[in-house]
């Protein structure tokens, strides 16, 4: 049973028998990490006394994971049409679950770029009331897009009328949604440059959203103090979005050799989702996804493989990212192995999913590291992750804020 975090916490002493320093890359023997209220206050030295101890014994404690892309209401067994069974308010309600799901796998801050209805910044409000259980959020409300694109409304025939929340087809009419999205509680914003894979009449390589259009979002997004995601798998919107000032990339699936060197040149991070088409691979069909959208599936999965391979060894910036939702959220822990399968070494997947994601979140005063100032969240695993990556995928132990919620 999860126990809800307390906005204020008293002071607690955690220990185990060691601890991964992501910054320096070292193990530490027999860490005394002191938390109050919430953020690490001290590493060795003496316990405070009186204060309550958590020794967690034989495990080795990592930061607690960041997962840069994930969608707390989304649920991949239920394809598009399948979907329409449900009233609108069971979306929001059944990721309720996938919160906890996402934290007990030992994710304790996730980006989620995008939702409907806001659900996402209803879950941080209700996690950070205490009525709810999940990982910090950094949500980013309805997801930008051109009309017909990606993240439009593309399953309904015209009839329908449909149309997504964010929709703009001009600079301005997209740095207005900019404002809506931030009015109402978006902390990030999340655009989609190229077509995609689950969606309608999209191709992933198809641009369709110009330079100038991302341009405005990314200028009008950093005027508010936001980041901006972008969702682009194709070679040429890849390239406008970096080149119009857009942080990080999502997805970056077909990206060029051009597209690397400018990741590298401008800073921008790349978030690709190298694991989940093990699983929309085997269990999509009968979960009701179109065999277009399988094949689409297929056809990107390799070669995004490789792209990933080929952007780590160039040395571009790489973030932890699944797009969970597009498979089950407790499974996002499966990408570490994919990514040292294509290149990383465990450490580098690590600081991918902390310190280094932390630092495109803009939050390496909070999350990231086990370090003093920082949140005291921390995940315990079995054995040295840097031996055995896949220990990351069964977490011992996780910690929120100094309390061990799970």
């Amino acid at each position: 049973m999860i126990a809800a975090v307390p906005a204020t916490a008293e002071t607690v002493v955690v220990t185990a028998a060691r601890m991964l320093d992501v910054e320096k890359g070292a193990i530490v023997e027999r860490p005394v990490i002191v938390v109050t209220d919430g953020r690490i206050a001290s590493i060795g030295g003496a316990a405070p006394a009186g204060a309550k101890t958590l020794d967690l014994g034989d495990v080795t404690l990592v930061p607690g994971l960041i997962d840069m892309h994930v969608h707390l209401d989304g649920n991949p067994r239920y394809g598009p049409y399948q979907a329409l069974q449900f009233t609108d308010a069971f979306w929001a309600v059944q990721g309720v679950g996938n919160a906890a799901a996402m934290l007990r796998a030992g994710f304790t801050t996730v980006r989620n770029v995008g939702s409907d209805n806001f659900a996402d910044v209803a879950y941080k409000q209700a996690i950070e009331e205490g009525v709810m259980i999940g990982p910090r959020i950094v949500p980013a409300a309805h997801a930008l897009s051109a009309t017909g694109g990606h993240c439009d409304s593309t399953f309904f025939p015209p009839s329908f009328n449909q149309r997504s929340k964010a929709v703009g087809d001009s600079p301005e009419e997209l740095r207005k949604v900019v404002r809506e999205q931030r009015k109402y509680g978006a902390e990030v914003i999340k655009v989609c440059a190229t077509g995609g894979v689950f969606s309608r009449n999209t191709e992933p390589g198809q641009q369709q959203l110009s330079e100038t259009e991302l341009r405005a979002i990314a200028d009008e997004a950093h005027q508010w103090g936001l980041k901006v995601a972008a969702h682009a798998h194709g070679a040429a919107g890849i390239k406008a979005a970096i080149s119009a000032g857009i942080d990080t990339i999502e997805h970056a699936s077909l990206i060029d050799d051009e597209g690397i060197r400018l990741a590298k040149e401008r800073g921008t991070y790349l978030s690709m989702d190298i694991y989940n088409t093990d699983y929309t691979q085997a269990e999509g069909k009968k979960n009701g996804i179109l065999e277009d959208n399988l094949r689409k599936d297929r056809e990107v999965a390799q070669v995004q493989r490789d792209n990933f391979r080929k952007a780590n060894s160039a040395g571009a910036k790489m973030v932890f990212g699944t797009d969970a939702g597009v498979m089950p959220h407790g499974d996002a822990g499966k990408q570490f192995r994919v990514m040292i399968q294509y290149g990383m070494t465990p450490l580098q997947a690590i600081r991918a999913a902390t310190v280094t994601a932390a630092e495109a979140l803009g939050r390496s005063r909070d999350v990231g590291a086990i370090a003093v100032g920082r949140y005291g969240d921390m995940v315990a695993v079995s054995g040295n992750p840097l031996s055995d990556v896949t220990t990351l995928e069964r977490p011992v132990a996780v910690i929120k804020g100094g309390v061990c919620v799970d």
